[in-house]
This record gives C-alpha cells, sequence and structure tokens, in this order.
C-alpha cells in the first residue's frame, strides 16, 4: 500500500511576471506590466497540479529561508501537498523571470538558488518518501546528479516519470528509468543531438524509445501529444481553448499523466486526460494559480 500516488523531487521558485507587447531583441528595452509575483518552479507546480486533481502527493525540494520560500511553502499546503521532504536553507529561494505576451506565449529565465544545493545526499535521507510513493517524477531544474540518485532510490515497482527540462544529454541509467520520457519539440531535439534527422514528431519519439526509455511521451502544443510505447506510436488530441497564459501548462500536463498512470491507466487515456488538464490550465494567468480540480477537467 503507498501512502502516496505521486512524489515530485524538483525545483520550487518564486516566479516573477511581467505582461509584454512583445519580448524584447538583443539590446532592447521593452516597457512591461506591473510586476506580480507567484509561487512556480517545475517541481513545485508538478505538485500542486497534482493535488489539486485529487493525488496524494508529497514534495522533495529546497527553498531558502525566505519570504519567496515561506510563499512556496504556503502554496503547497493550500494545495494538499504533503510538504515533510521540503528541506530549507542553504541559499536564497530560486528565482524565474518571465515575460508573457499577449497571446499568453512566455520567455523564462530561471535563477536556481536553493534547487541548485538539493544534493544526492537529501534524496538518500529521504528514502522513506520513495518507498511509499507509487510514481515518482522529476525535471532537470535541480543538479542532474541528484535526478541521477533519484533513478537509483526507487522502490522496486515504482514508475519513474521524466520531463527533461531545461534539456541536457541524459545517462543511459536516467534514459533506461523513464516511462515515460515526456518532451516537447525543443526537448526532443536536444536530447536526440545528431540523431535528430527527421522534423516528424513519429521518428522522434522512435529514435528515443531506441535510446532507453520504457515510453515516451512528445507534447506538441495546440496539437496535442504523440505516445510512445513498444512499436504502437499513436496522436492524442488537444482540447481547442483561447489561452490566456501558458506558464506551467506543460508542468500540470506531466503532473496529470503521471498521476493517471499510477491509477492504472494506459499511456494514450493518462495523455488525453493530461491534454485536457493542460488546456485548462492556459484559460487562466499565473502557474499553479491556473491548475483546475477534478472537476473543472471533468467540465471541460
Amino acid at each position: 500500500m503507498y501512502d502516496y500516488d505521486l512524489l515530485v523531487v524538483g525545483s520550487a521558485n518564486a516566479d516573477l511576471v511581467i505582461g509584454v507587447e512583445r519580448r524584447p531583441g538583443a539590446g532592447e528595452t521593452v516597457l512591461g506590466t506591473d510586476l506580480a509575483v507567484h509561487p512556480g518552479g517545475k517541481g513545485a507546480n508538478q505538485a500542486v497540479a497534482a493535488a489539486r486533481l485529487g493525488a496524494r502527493t508529497a514534495l522533495l525540494a529546497r527553498v531558502g529561508d525566505d519570504d519567496y520560500g515561506r510563499l512556496l511553502l504556503d502554496s503547497q499546503r493550500a494545495a494538499g501537498v504533503d510538504t515533510v521532504g521540503v528541506l530549507v536553507g542553504g541559499a536564497p529561494t530560486g528565482v524565474a523571470l518571465i515575460t508573457v505576451d499577449p497571446s499568453g506565449d512566455n520567455s523564462i529565465v530561471v535563477s536556481p538558488g536553493a534547487n541548485g544545493r538539493l544534493a544526492p545526499g537529501d534524496v538518500r535521507a529521504a528514502a522513506s518518501l520513495f518507498h511509499a510513493s507509487r510514481v515518482v517524477s522529476t525535471q532537470l531544474e535541480v543538479p542532474l546528479e541528484t535526478v541521477v540518485e533519484v533513478v537509483r532510490s526507487l522502490a522496486p515497482g515504482s514508475r519513474f516519470v521524466l520531463n527533461p527540462s531545461p534539456p541536457l544529454p541524459l545517462p543511459r541509467e536516467v534514459l533506461d528509468a523513464c516511462d515515460p520520457l515526456i518532451v516537447n519539440e525543443h526537448e526532443a531535439k536536444v536530447i536526440l543531438g545528431d540523431a535528430c534527422v527527421s522534423d516528424r514528431p513519429e521518428d522522434w519519439a522512435r529514435i528515443l524509445l531506441a535510446k532507453g526509455p520504457r515510453s515516451v511521451v512528445v507534447t506538441l502544443g495546440a496539437e496535442g501529444a504523440l505516445v510512445a510505447s513498444g512499436a504502437e506510436v499513436s496522436r492524442v488530441p488537444s482540447v481547442k481553448v483561447d489561452a490566456v497564459d501558458t506558464t506551467g501548462a506543460g508542468d500540470a500536463f506531466t503532473a496529470a499523466l503521471a498521476w493517471r498512470l499510477g491509477t492504472g491507466a494506459s499511456l494514450a487515456r493518462a495523455a488525453a486526460y493530461a491534454a485536457r488538464v493542460g488546456a485548462a490550465a492556459v484559460t487562466r494567468a499565473g502557474a499553479q494559480a491556473s491548475y483546475p480540480t477534478a472537476a473543472e477537467v471533468d467540465a471541460l
């Protein structure tokens, strides 16, 4: 019996958001809206998104002993996330600088702060969380050696989900554990490197599978997603909505997919549900504040 449906290991940032008419070019200054501060970070976002949907969720992360850290802890607890694994101190809380244009598209620069201090030793010290979790999800806003230790700490029978963002070449040990590896177009091309010899997402998925993952999901924005497992590759349609802000939508997708896989859903069904969660998230501003409940997803 698992105590948690999902353990998220990853980053927790304060999102500093400014709306702009257009993103600046090199050497250019543009005026924006008033600064808004929101709780964010790919790990913290995934944890809140899953908990909002009803998943029993825990977060393993590190924040600073500062106002941003307290903002993040309050947000996790308000969503129902167990924060027993959130470590405090060692560096200032990570910060993401985000610009959002009128179409809802965003550009993000991250200062890792305390996220960069989440160490392999922290993972080993949290062994009880890993043994209590059905699915473990992580990203690459924490050190790669910490992600490797996550893979080594997985309990027998648990499932590992990775969104390699920001993308880096991954060791075979990590790739072999992914079930699934979740990538967008940019992430797929970075991981494929010289092996990216096609413009077709179906080909990316097949080549990525050959590198070790047990399954692969390629997210395609408004075009939905593509899922691949074994010899089977299939498309998952998107839900048409009016996008307001895409910040954190990929995190909502990953969290929803990871949770549904843990309930026994097939990869295709889990991805279809995750697409609806991601679509609901882009209809509202912000990251965590935009994440829907299960009832809101059902009504979409």
